[in-house]
């Protein structure tokens, strides 16, 4: 391993910055974006339901690699030009909004019904007492399942390394080749992930700890 590591250091730091920065990207917006779909399949508009809920399920049940290979294939060929970096960071962008949808709504709907009527009778509009009242509430409740959904989230940006994403796998993959030490460079890569994960997951479980 310390081949691997004196050798191909800044392929690894280099893949390790594609990895992170592809992870926060889909982070944030599947955070904006999970939470709008998460609001619109509570909405008391059929039509808006039926939207949030299509979109969910759509996206939930096809596989995250499928949905790359659309943005890195397809969209190229007939919309616009993009690298593989951003065809892999759309794809989890999409594909975790709607496990993050499906938890916050889960997380609202928990929340007694009682919190949103007596905002509104309190002269809060709708959406005032969804952002102010409601929607805290509901992501203290779902802190464990976010927080699940982040770790996975940053181990399915492996998916780059199908499409040229130039992410740790992709290093991984590319030094396996070079080094003809296969073993050693995919227990770096799982080292390496294990470096951005185990912090995520103690800090989840803490913040949770100080919440209750």
């Amino acid at each position: 391993m310390s081949y691997i590591f004196t050798h191909y250091w800044l392929e690894l730091i280099q893949g390790l910055g594609y990895t992170l920065s592809s992870s926060i990207i889909a982070l944030i917006a599947s955070m904006i974006i999970g939470t709008m779909f998460a609001i619109f399949e509570v909405l008391p508009n059929r039509v808006i339901q039926i939207i949030g809920r299509v979109y969910i399920e759509v996206f939930r049940n096809i596989p995250l690699l499928v949905i790359a290979m659309f943005f890195y294939v397809i969209v190229p060929m007939y919309v616009a030009k993009i690298n593989g970096f951003t065809a892999g960071t759309i794809a989890l962008i999409i594909y975790t909004s709607s496990f993050i949808a499906e938890t916050v709504r889960a997380g609202i709907q928990a929340v007694s019904g009682g919190q949103m009527e007596g905002a509104q009778a309190n002269g809060m509009t709708y959406w005032q007492s969804m952002r102010f009242i409601v929607l805290p509430q509901a992501f203290k409740i779902v802190i464990p399942p976010l927080g699940n959904q982040f770790i996975n989230l940053v181990k399915n940006s492996s998916v780059l390394s199908f499409v040229a994403g130039f992410d740790l796998m992709y290093q991984g993959n590319s030094i396996a080749s070079l080094s003809l030490d296969t073993i050693n460079s995919y227990m770096v890569i799982g080292v390496f992930y294990l470096i951005i994960t185990l912090p995520l997951s103690y800090y989840m479980r803490n913040f949770e700890k100080r919440l209750a």
